[in-house]
């Protein structure tokens, strides 16, 4: 991740409307393609669909609790700090952190229980990370040494986790996704060792050595194919490391994308070819590199500021960081609750983070946030899933979304805040003998002069909500 994170990072006015005007440019998407394939579209509205899914990172780095794969990177950012014994050498804190794997034991590995819970909060699809920019891979390739197979966990039968995963959260109903990082810096041919590297770039200039670069086109393309081939079936190749990409996608109103030094064109055409024929429908999202290979796109911990026509997705972190960390912030259930709802009524999905840590198990309050959520979803999902945005898509504290003749109106309560006993929905006109109900009652409201009116024994009924989900017939 963290291709975003200068907008993070911020202080001064200059730099806020500097970033404010990069976000503008990064929701400027009239030159998203449309997929030509019918079964790419057809699973692209399934997608649409389901709303809700969960993202996972979890590689060796949960064993110190620290950034997933970005203290490897020699760059002199906040999110690319070392810290350790090791961390006034690079060369030696490379070899400490590559040794992790060599403890590495994740024993409560249970993909059944992550599944069951994410089910139970109303998640319908899961995107794993299989490999991240450290190279570490999170399954059995036979193309590298540094993978979870060749760890103290390789006698565990559930020891190629990605499999485990995948078909624990398939078993579930879930469409299944996996991440998976362009750029390895753990191989040769990425990385080489004749040159050190200066940031997360290829280390060597592509066009110069030609044959080192194919051979890691060749690396990356089998990788993948071994995801798309012993895997069950797959549903997302999540692309990331966006800054692996041909000069010509450069987009020069995007400050990050102007700094790539290299073309690194991974032939993405012939990557996609194969893991469509494998996976016919596959969904492939090269994220940031706008084109055929981007079927949906992906603002990351953020959400866009006004509906998007284009699939989109917003990928967000639970907590505040991606990967485990032994003290973690977990947002509140209202914040979530209220990030899913205004992500749906601009037209996108949520695929929230969780990061399971080095004994292959989350935070109890993680499990406990998805509960809460689920006892909202229960309630609430009819105007969710399956639904269309409706203008004006979010006002106020007010958010819409549509299904067929009924129009879902979301009321965003603040967190003391109970229900009025009477409601004007901001945005959208009520007819008089509109049949209203509020999600979790059966009892028809009554509209009097363009106000909903909520009889006290109704809110008690419904009780506290992050939400309110007023249905307009």
């Amino acid at each position: 991740m963290k291709l975003n994170t200068v907008l993070l990072s911020t202080l001064s006015l200059f730099s806020t409307i500097t970033a404010s005007a990069q976000q503008h440019s990064e929701q400027n998407h009239s030159k998203y393609v449309v997929p030509s394939d019918p079964l790419v579209q057809q699973k692209l509205s399934k997608w649409q669909d389901v709303k809700f899914g969960l993202l996972m990172h979890w590689g060796t780095y949960s064993a110190w609790g620290i950034v997933e794969s970005w203290s490897l990177c020699p760059e002199d950012e906040g999110w690319c700090e070392r810290r350790g014994p090791h961390s006034h050498n690079w060369y030696e804190y490379k070899k400490a952190y590559e040794d992790i794997g060599k403890t590495f034991n994740p024993v409560k590995f249970n993909p059944e229980r992550w599944a069951a819970a994410a089910k139970n909060a109303g998640m319908k699809y899961v995107v794993f990370t299989t490999k991240h920019h450290d190279g570490f891979a999170m399954f059995d390739s036979k193309y590298t040494d540094y993978k979870i197979t060749n760890t103290p966990f390789k006698s565990n039968p559930k020891a190629n986790v990605t499999k485990e995963i995948l078909a624990a959260f398939r078993n579930q109903g879930f469409m299944t996704g996996t991440y998976f990082s362009k750029p390895d810096w753990n191989t040769d041919s990425y990385w080489w060792p004749y040159f050190p590297p200066k940031d997360r770039n290829v280390s060597y200039d592509p066009k110069k050595r030609p044959e080192l670069w194919k051979k890691f086109q060749d690396f990356t393309y089998n990788q993948i194919e071994e995801l798309m081939t012993g895997y069950g079936s797959v549903d997302i190749l999540w692309l990331d490391g966006g800054w692996v990409r041909p000069f010509s996608t450069i987009d020069p109103n995007i400050s990050w994308q102007k700094s790539i030094p290299y073309d690194q064109d991974i032939n993405m055409a012939r990557i996609a070819k194969m893991a469509r024929s494998h996976q016919p429908g596959l969904l492939v999202v090269d994220r940031t590199v706008t084109g055929e290979f981007e079927n949906y796109v992906t603002p990351e911990q953020q959400i866009p500021d006004h509906y998007m026509s284009i699939p989109w997705e917003s990928c967000m972190t639970m907590g505040d960081s991606w990967s485990y960390i032994p003290k973690e912030n977990f947002k509140s259930t209202q914040k979530l609750v209220h990030t899913l709802v205004d992500i749906v009524a601009k037209g996108g999905n949520l695929l929230l983070n969780v990061a399971p840590g080095p004994d292959g198990e989350w935070h109890e309050e993680a499990y406990q946030r998805l509960e809460e959520m689920g006892k909202w979803m229960s309630k609430n999902s009819v105007g969710i899933y399956e639904t269309k945005p409706l203008a004006p898509y979010r006002q106020g504290k007010w958010a819409y979304t549509k299904k067929g003749n009924m129009t879902f109106a979301f009321y965003l309560a603040d967190a003391d805040e109970t229900i009025a006993p009477k409601m004007t929905p901001e945005g959208i006109s009520l007819k008089p003998n509109a049949k209203i109900t509020l999600a979790g009652s059966t009892k028809s409201l009554k509209v009097k002069e363009g106000q909903i009116e909520v009889p006290a024994k109704t809110i008690a009924e419904i009780g506290k909500q992050p939400a309110y989900l007023f249905i307009i017939e």
